[in-house]
């Protein structure tokens, strides 16, 4: 297991979560697993209750919906429950599902307490859990007449745990000599609740959850949705009336469209190669056998990818759409050679098909070798880059490996069957339309081919002319290489849009909730947004909160949004256009992330670093002083954190003197202070088959603010009640909501997006840049999800470069039997690929993964061809020789 960062998050409201990615091995989840049992021996007593919990599952999500009331007629806390009862069980049981979640809440059996009645009764929390850990039980009765002569056995059943809030204020909490007894709902309101009042959500402005589901490493994510969009349509025809599910993101939909889209481009490509071959040859049984090549090469790279294991994705679809042109390349070659055979005289294909491959047997399977030797080796690289090199390369290798014992084998067998000579019943040569056509064709093509070959020579007679040309192509190259912009792949419109929205700290639930509505009916009007959800209580980038909230926008299909206006980037801007006026909110727009597993964003993910480990407060004005820099570059469209360390706070100080003048403990202060104010998991409840937690809290009207200690008691040692005041003391303090650690150290996260015109990797050198001169030292930065991994393969291409060439040049100096020959092929692969790199840079596109692998591609074809045009020159020369 090579595990690459780690980072984990705690807030003062008591919650913390971890995040470990590491490279899938089958032992990972065993070894995490055991480095969490060592740990929780160490965590306080608190934590271990509410339990820790370990989940195998990719950081972006697989599917989001939204169960929600379209009518209004059920509110969000019904909508939470029964998605928790009723379907995300049934999800977590596809296979392939790693985490349901959902920013809601479920049923907990609340119990509000009244601070002054329980005063009046000389009762603290504290004596309302112990009550329900005696009262509120399961419990093994036995039986009567088990094991004696009686004729009858009867089981005695005990009632076990409460299930409604009338059994639960029937909890007898005194019972007195002279028969009073003091029930629970004498000293609290008790009621079906919600386990936690931090997140409101909607669709489309009515009441509902949204729920994002995870996947599994290794697992079919194609499949995986196709289970949860099957059960959800299922499950949708038993909805209650007023419930209905909406799916908002799935990662099926863009990988549809796209492969929709390479497969027509394969039809097309297919199509242009019949064209230009018959162009060329002018005889439709000499087409029909590369045709016939090409259907037998990728029914074969098909087979092996299905025992390779290779799905159908972008990377290999786009593999064989760029493996079409060469794959024909084998069988045109044996097509010409008995087509020349038959223009020297020959009048038998049998025997003009057996002289032919007697002649170019070799140039076919040595080109091919050389071909396949470019894709081998860089199928073995690790990485992210290498999954896509491995499967580009292996399927690419596959497939020319298939083309060569094609054309060795079938090719030649057609065109013994099938070729004829171009001639008459007569013997003579026909006279028709295609016959003319050919002559007239083949004539123009031979004077295009005088005049190449007098243009090569005035090379030839000039050789410090060719020796320049390569000069300037090696130093051409080098410079588009350094220049040309960079990313790991290509941005693309997937179709949703995430809105993170954080306002000002110390902002109750209710504010948020109503700027993230303001938000929402700005932006709902925008034509291509189909649907829009909102969750306030959480935001994809600066986590769990009061003052968060986020938005996921589904966009309508690609087919209704065909205008360059409607790409998801004229989206964003329009959404930063409409929300800039909003001053009491930070704003940050992104789409989803490229690759699955990376993270729920396209954002740059940075973690700036305290190494010194010193003041939050400092660290947080380094790190404002490193985004207003990081803002100030033309690369950077928007950097963004949502830490603060402005939260309004109360710094809580016990009085120990006064408490052991009292006699009673600090720990009886606080942990009544915490029962009324911050509440106690006191026990559970059986209900709708599922498990349930008690809560005990004092309620709201009774915390609403500071004065209301006063109204808050602690029991002495004798007996007698206190007023909280009396022994607490609160200071107004501003602190951080939450604290974050990367890789061990204290961290503040930053989201920053590329500006338009700019690529990630030209954002990826903007935030090293303003690093060096804006973070002091002891102050570092680094990255994380995606971002790490394009930071990672930065320069990548140049090792790959040099390893197909290195594997070009030892395949054809095994060929040639010399060390010097095979630079006549080297040579020649600066210039292909500085033209390519210009054309790159003429048509804005950026040096990613595909464009590196459509290099490596045009490394083997001109290797390829130029041993094809090198095996000709050596047999025309041995023939002039004889």
């Amino acid at each position: 297991m090579r595990c690459y960062c780690f980072h984990n998050c705690f807030t003062t409201s008591g919650k913390s979560f971890g995040e470990r990615p590491f490279q899938f091995v089958p032992w990972a989840a065993v070894n995490v697993q055991n480095r969490v049992s060592r740990a929780v021996g160490q965590l306080p007593a608190e934590v271990t209750q509410v339990g820790v919990s370990v989940a195998k599952r990719q950081t972006s999500s697989l599917q989001i919906f939204s169960v929600y009331s379209p009518d209004d007629s059920h509110d969000e806390n019904f909508l939470a429950n029964y998605f928790y009862i009723n379907l995300r069980p049934e999800i977590l049981r596809i296979s392939g599902v790693g985490e349901v979640q959902s920013y809601s809440n479920t049923y907990s059996m609340r119990i509000w307490l009244k601070p002054d009645v329980m005063a009046q009764y000389r009762l603290i929390p504290e004596d309302i859990r112990t009550t329900l850990a005696a009262q509120n039980i399961e419990a093994a009765t036995g039986t009567f007449g088990e094991n004696t002569m009686e004729t009858r056995q009867y089981t005695m059943k005990y009632r076990g745990r409460m299930t409604t809030p009338e059994e639960f204020g029937e909890i007898v909490i005194r019972s007195d000599d002279n028969g009073e007894v003091l029930k629970l709902k004498d000293i609290a309101r008790v009621e079906l609740g919600q386990d936690s009042y931090a997140y409101r959500g909607t669709l489309d402005g009515h009441p509902g959850i949204t729920c994002m589901v995870f996947q599994t490493a290794g697992s079919n994510a194609t499949t995986v949705n196709q289970e949860i969009d099957a059960f959800l349509a299922e499950a949708s025809e038993n909805l209650p009336k007023g419930i209905a599910i909406e799916q908002l993101m799935s990662s099926n939909n863009f990988l549809f469209a796209a492969i929709n889209g390479v497969v027509r481009t394969l039809l097309e490509a297919i199509l242009l190669v019949i064209l230009v071959v018959y162009l060329f040859l002018q005889d439709i049984r000499s087409t029909l056998i590369p045709l016939v090549g090409v259907a037998v090469s990728l029914v074969g790279t098909f087979a092996f990818m299905l025992l390779a294991g290779f799905s159908i994705n972008l990377i290999t679809l786009f593999a064989l759409v760029l493996v079409i042109g060469t794959v024909v390349d084998d069988a045109i070659i044996v097509v010409e050679a008995v087509q020349a055979r038959f223009d020297a005289g020959y009048r038998s294909p049998y025997t003009a098909s057996i002289d032919a491959m007697k002649g170019i047997s070799n140039a076919v399977i040595s080109s091919s070798l050389v071909f396949m030797a470019v894709f081998v080796p860089v199928s073995f690289m690790g990485g992210t880059s290498g999954t896509f090199y491995t499967q580009f390369g292996l399927t690419m290798a596959v497939a020319v490996g298939i083309s060569a014992v094609n054309a060795l084998t079938l090719s030649p067998a057609l065109c013994a069957l099938l070729l004829r000579p171009y001639l008459n019943e007569a013997g003579g040569g026909k006279s028709n339309f295609a016959a003319r056509f050919r002559k007239s064709f083949n004539a123009a093509f031979g004077i295009m081919a005088r005049k190449y070959g007098k243009g090569t020579s005035f090379f030839i007679k000039r050789k410090w002319l060719v020796w320049s040309v390569i000069g300037a192509s090696v130093v051409l190259l080098v410079i588009l290489m350094n220049t040309t912009k960079t990313s790991l792949v290509p941005e693309e419109d997937q179709g949703v849009v995430f809105v993170s929205v954080t306002t000002a700290p110390g902002n109750s639930l209710q504010t948020t909730d109503e700027i993230m509505e303001r938000i929402r009916q700005r932006i709902k009007d925008i034509p291509q947004i189909a649907h829009m959800a909102t969750t306030t209580g959480y935001s994809m980038v600066s986590g769990e909160g009061s003052m968060t909230g986020s938005l996921s926008i589904p966009l309508k299909p690609w087919e209704e949004r065909p205008d360059r206006n409607d790409h998801i980037q004229s989206v964003i801007n329009r959404i930063y256009d409409l929300t800039a006026d909003i001053k009491d909110a930070s704003v940050f727009v992104m789409s989803s992330g490229m690759i699955p597993g990376y993270g729920m964003g396209n954002s740059l993910d940075i973690n700036i670093q305290d190494k010194t480990g010193g003041d939050v407060n400092t660290f947080f004005g380094i790190t404002q002083q490193y985004i207003e820099a990081l803002n100030r570059r033309p690369e950077i469209e928007r950097a963004y954190t949502g830490f603060d360390v402005k939260f309004p706070q109360w710094q809580v100080e016990v009085d120990a003197a006064k408490c052991l003048r009292a006699g009673i403990s600090p720990e009886n202060v606080l942990s009544t202070l915490g029962g009324y104010y911050g509440g106690i998991y006191a026990s559970n409840f059986n209900r709708f088959s599922k498990i349930y937690r008690v809560m005990v809290q004092a309620a709201p009207e009774y915390r609403a603010n500071e004065a209301s200690l006063d109204n808050t008691f602690v029991r002495l040692n004798s007996g007698e009640m206190a007023p909280l005041s009396q022994f607490v003391t609160l200071t107004k303090v501003y602190g951080a909501e939450s604290l974050k650690r990367f890789n061990m150290y204290g961290a503040i996260g930053v989201s920053a997006s590329p500006a338009d015109g700019y690529s990630t990797g030209d954002a990826i050198n903007a935030v090293k840049e303003t690093a060096a001169e804006a973070l002091p030292v002891g102050y570092g930065y680094d990255f994380g999800g995606i971002t790490r991994e394009e930071n990672q393969q930065s320069g990548v291409i140049v090792v790959i470069f040099g390893i197909c060439l290195l594997m070009v040049y030892l395949i054809l100096s095994a060929l040639y039997e010399s060390f010097l020959i095979p630079f006549a092929v080297l040579l020649s692969i600066p210039t292909g690929l500085a033209g390519s790199f210009l054309f790159a840079e003429i048509m804005g596109l950026e040096n990613n993964i595909y464009l590196q692998t459509g290099l490596i591609m045009l490394i083997g074809l001109l290797a390829c061809q130029d041993r094809h045009f090198d095996y000709r020159i050596r047999r025309r020369t041995a023939q002039v020789g004889k």
